[in-house]
């Protein structure tokens, strides 16, 4: 069976993005911002295999978009947390770059030329 790997990196970010809300929660005492970047870090992979399972190509690339949407959402979030010194330069750079490697996953294939 071939892997899918799109949903499989976003289920590895997701993964990350669940400890981070951990660790941000419990040793930072910081809530809201981790609770969002929490929201879109999962949101991506929800979305990606609703795609898969999309019965049109129509609800394919809408379902892709919503995910590319939500991964630019969570390097929003991130930044801001890093930003905000609630994650460190390794940590940040470490994250950040699982995610914009989702970013351009997400924008090849919303690019692909069987786009309806």
């Amino acid at each position: 069976m071939e892997k899918n790997l799109v949903l499989a990196k976003s289920h590895q970010f997701a993964l990350r993005m669940v400890r981070l809300h951990h660790y941000l929660c419990h040793e930072k005492q910081e809530y809201i911002l981790s609770r969002q970047a929490l929201i879109a870090g999962t949101e991506i992979g929800a979305h990606i295999k609703a795609a898969q399972e999309a019965e049109a190509k129509t609800f394919f690339f809408q379902e892709m978009g919503i995910a590319r949407r939500q991964a630019s959402k969570a390097e929003y979030w991130l930044q801001l947390l890093h930003e905000g010194d609630f994650l460190d330069e390794k940590a940040f750079t470490s994250i950040h770059a699982d995610c914009v490697e989702l970013l351009k996953l997400l924008t090849s294939i919303l690019k692909s030329e069987n786009r309806p």
